[in-house]
């Protein structure tokens, strides 16, 4: 599970870069990065959730302040566009694997048994 969550990740960093320069693919990148995303986070640690969540935040600032530099600013605030939407998919899925942890343990405090 670990090499395919972790070539969906490169899969990701790479059509983030090829899109943000070459920007009409013939498919709809932003799915197809969420998606990547998505299963890159599987196997991510929920310890670095935070770092995901400031990325996603952070990734579309950066690119914008970079956008102003001419000539490649605009490749570059693609490319870091494109890199929020992938940390976008890791961070719902990071979202996803706590909602779940939470309710199962609820569940489990409910019937009296652990959660281990």
């Amino acid at each position: 599970m670990e090499k395919l969550t972790g070539l969906a990740a490169a899969l990701g960093v790479l059509l983030a870069i090829v899109a943000g320069v070459v920007p009409n693919l013939g498919f709809d990148v932003g799915m197809v990065l969420v998606i990547l995303g998505i299963i890159a986070g599987i196997t991510a640690p929920t310890d670095m959730a935070v770092r995901v969540y400031v990325a996603v935040l952070a990734f579309p600032v950066v690119g914008g302040a970079l956008g102003t530099i001419p000539a490649v600013g605009d490749y570059l605030n693609a490319i870091f566009n494109n890199f929020a939407m992938a940390a976008a998919g890791i961070a719902a899925t990071l979202m996803s694997i706590r909602v779940y942890t939470m309710a199962k343990d609820g569940l489990m405090g409910l019937a009296g048994g652990s959660s281990t």
